[in-house]
């Protein structure tokens, strides 16, 4: 059912609706991409969402695909036997999207859309799979979103994630009000709500792998402090109240741990709390600064950031053998490590000539490359496929969120329609 897909998120007792969202500025596009047809389904006059549009913008964001504008097609098949391939191999389309939505088809869920959809090879003559979506009316954009994983990871091979979502902090520039926001939205920046809101800064959001709680900092006790918020009944809990720096939380893959930064015995050190018990265990032991930790995939090591060197670089070591393990050597700054959902790259903030990118990097090899040309490029999140990142940025002024995929074939913005974004943090795979 579809509506599992916004279970954790829908359920927010506490939320408010966000008055704005953010947009989609794409900048840049694969250089040839595969020409896709969405035809406009029957059945969707009168709905709140025009589900076929969702599904070509997803496509579109993707970079690997071109819809085909709904005004340019030679027919509007509704049926298998209304398609005729040669209207769509004039138009150059490679694959087609056709489908319908009933109401009330059941008369004991009256208020239940059936949805029905198929995609088609258009050079193959062949219909690839045909599926069929429920849900309500609420629930139809994550039905378009499923829609587009679905015909996503059919023709790529890699799994979908336009049904994800994103954390990010809000800065509304408005002294007086509650100025800093926690907000959770689509991973296209729609249907934004508000987690949290507050006079003093809000750093640092992470998600657990089951969706069901996020972390973050909060200044509102007057110095830093790491909270955890149940997205099921909006409880929030105050984890740390050490002296100096609580931060950088980070959850283990089980969501049985946080790794953390605390500096209560001196300088910055990592550390792991257990939830369940508020067993605090000291990981690092250095003069230097060590930070920005995240888990690797197998939950048996962190990565984290260290001046140990001189200059901020990335580390690696191993919970139990406490094993240290540098990883990056290319230019005199990096930090702020994240772990592809495979293991074996990492993504950072690295500096090349003054200026802050995002850069990519293979773990064993080391190769690294530039993803990014914007200026003053942090916090990179990466999508659980791995395909993509999202990242923060400025833009004419402007805090901004950005995405580039992991080839930087593909890059788009998310800008906000007031105030400064930052901090993005992408959501893993939502549970079935």
């Amino acid at each position: 059912m579809i509506n599992k897909l916004a279970l954790c998120i829908l359920a927010l007792s506490i939320s408010m609706v966000a008055r704005a969202e953010l947009m989609i500025e794409i900048t840049q596009g694969m250089d040839n991409p595969t020409p896709i047809a969405i035809v406009p389904f029957s059945g969707t006059k009168g709905l709140r969402e025009d589900i076929p549009q969702i599904v070509s913008d997803d496509l579109l964001r993707s970079g690997f695909f071109r819809p085909v504008p709904p005004e340019d097609m030679l027919s509007l098949p509704q049926r298998e036997q209304d398609i005729f391939y040669r209207d769509w191999r004039v138009l150059g389309t490679e694959f087609l999207v056709i489908g319908g939505i009933q109401r009330g088809r059941s008369a004991a869920n009256p208020d239940q859309f059936v949805l029905e959809y198929a995609l088609y090879d258009v050079l193959g003559q062949r219909k690839i799979f045909r599926k069929v979506l429920t849900g309500r009316e609420k629930d139809l954009r994550d039905m378009a979103h499923a829609i587009s994983d679905e015909v996503y990871e059919a023709i790529t091979g890699i799994r979908g994630a336009f049904s994800t979502k994103i954390l990010y902090v809000e800065d509304m520039n408005k002294p007086g009000t509650s100025r800093y926001r926690l907000v959770v939205a689509d991973a296209d920046g729609a249907r934004p709500k508000v987690l949290f809101t507050s006079n003093e800064p809000l750093l640092s959001p992470t998600w657990s792998s089951d969706m069901k709680q996020v972390a973050y900092v909060s200044f509102e006790t007057s110095r830093p402090a790491i909270f955890r918020q149940n997205l099921v009944t909006g409880v929030r809990e105050q984890l740390t109240d050490f002296r100096g720096l609580n931060g950088a939380p980070a959850w283990s893959p089980d969501n049985s741990k946080l790794a953390l930064v605390l500096s209560k015995d001196g300088d910055p050190e990592i550390y792991t709390l257990e939830i369940a018990t508020r067993k605090l265990t000291r990981i690092t032991r250095h003069f230097a600064i060590d930070t920005e930790p995240n888990w690797t995939t197998d939950g048996k090591g962190l990565i984290f950031t260290s001046n140990r060197g001189g200059n901020p670089q990335i580390y690696q070591i191993g919970l139990e053998s406490g094993r240290i393990e540098r990883l990056t050597f290319e230019g005199d700054y990096n930090a702020r490590p994240r772990v592809s959902p495979d293991g074996k790259s990492l993504v950072m903030v690295h500096r090349y000539k003054g200026v802050f990118h995002i850069a990519w990097q293979d773990i064993v090899s080391g190769d690294m490359r530039i993803l990014t040309e914007t200026w003053l490029d942090e916090s990179p999140s990466i999508a659980p496929n791995g395909a993509m990142l999202m990242y923060a940025t400025q833009y004419k002024g402007k805090g901004v969120l950005a995405a580039v995929s992991m080839d930087a074939g593909v890059k788009f913005r998310l800008p906000s329609k007031q105030g400064d974004v930052r901090e993005p943090a992408w959501s893993p795979f939502i549970s079935e």
